[in-house]
């Protein structure tokens, strides 16, 4: 016989049990992953105030707990906290036997896309390698005549004159560079999987940046001691949180601004996939900055490649970090408001037969 715990969490679409007060009692696994939220978050939490439905449902709501009737709708935005609106069917029941316990379930269209960040990642960065393959050997020898030839011509030129050729010779290697980001994609092997420490990881990250790129920030560190060991390319990883700590520091004014890096354990957050497995993801990192903020024209796409808030950015930063996070079965999430932006990392640990 299966378990109502089994049964509960195997639900492949989010559900909730809401309490006579309208505050969360429980959520499922799809529900921690739809919301990006730990079930312990949830718990207590007004349902209204984590996700927000058009005010006649609630009113619906009301009504299907006094007359004990379940009550389905079909196509209605279901709106998320720091994420645009997703069209939903609603399904509700009252549970039989606990007085004003209602069920709530959400079925959105574009529940496989919000579930399997993993494989849109990795198709994200297959467009990428792709286009790094052409671009590479079209480009980049063309432009290295371009620039060899510009730096020939400026032997014999003077004045403004030499500030055209310098022009052409700047800009050509900020392509090449650029083109070479792109490649990185490409040359990114598997992960090596092994037990790693993530606070060696954090503080390596954290050296290099107040050395370079970082040194007008404040970084500020915010462990928990017991946090056990991960499972992935130590690496990899670095380069997973160097570039978000260059991507804070670059968002900052140019006096600086502060850095908090945080690592604590979330005992139940697991991602679910599409195909209705899940897996527990426990170990969370956050790189969290008082920065201004993403531009709500790039929020809900900046884990995707040349989708940059900086002038002169690449996009490419974010991609590769997501690429790596994926390519180690984890998740990356952010939120983001003027004065606080956070990313965050959840990664497994190591398994029991690793471990050292």
């Amino acid at each position: 016989m299966i378990s109502d715990a089994a049964l509960w969490a195997s639900l492949p679409v989010p559900a909730f049990l809401i309490g006579a007060d309208d505050c969360i009692l429980d959520a499922n696994s799809a529900a921690e992953g739809f919301l990006n939220t730990s079930r312990r978050a949830l718990l207590g939490r007004p349902v209204w105030q984590q996700i927000s439905i058009e005010s006649p449902i609630e009113a619906a709501f009301e009504r299907a707990r006094e007359q004990g009737t379940p009550l389905f709708v079909n196509d209605i935005d279901v709106g998320l906290r720091s994420r645009a609106p997703l069209q939903c069917g609603v399904q509700i029941a009252p549970v039989q036997g606990c007085a004003g316990q209602m069920l709530l379930m959400l079925s959105p269209r574009e529940l496989a896309a919000r579930m399997t960040q993993n494989h849109s990642a990795k198709s994200a960065a297959q467009s990428a390698i792709g286009m790094a393959e052409m671009l590479a050997h079209e480009i980049k020898n063309p432009l290295a005549g371009i620039t060899g030839a510009a730096q020939l011509l400026s032997m014999n030129l003077s004045g403004e004159d030499i500030e055209l050729t310098d022009l052409i010779v700047s800009e050509s290697r900020r392509i090449v560079k650029l083109l070479d980001q792109v490649e990185q994609f490409g040359n990114l092997s598997e992960p090596d999987f092994k037990p790693v420490n993530l606070h060696d990881v954090l503080d390596r990250a954290r050296r290099s940046a107040l050395l370079g790129f970082g040194s007008h920030m404040t970084i500020t560190e915010d462990y928990d001691p017991s946090l056990p060991l991960a499972w992935g390319d130590a690496d990899q990883l670095l380069q997973v949180v160097l570039n978000l700590l260059k991507n804070a520091s670059e968002a900052a004014a140019p006096e600086g601004g502060n850095i908090r890096i945080h690592s604590y354990y979330e005992h139940s957050f697991r991602m679910r996939r599409s195909d209705g497995t899940g897996k527990l993801l426990p170990l969370q990192i956050e790189v969290i900055d008082d920065g201004p903020g993403l531009p709500d024209t790039i929020r809900d796409d900046v884990f995707d490649p040349f989708v940059s808030g900086r002038e002169n950015g690449t996009g490419l930063g974010l991609a590769l970090v997501s690429k790596i996070i994926a390519d180690h079965n984890g998740w990356i999430s952010v939120d983001s408001v003027p004065g606080r932006t956070a990313f965050r990392l959840s990664l497994s640990r190591t398994p029991k037969d690793a471990e050292p």
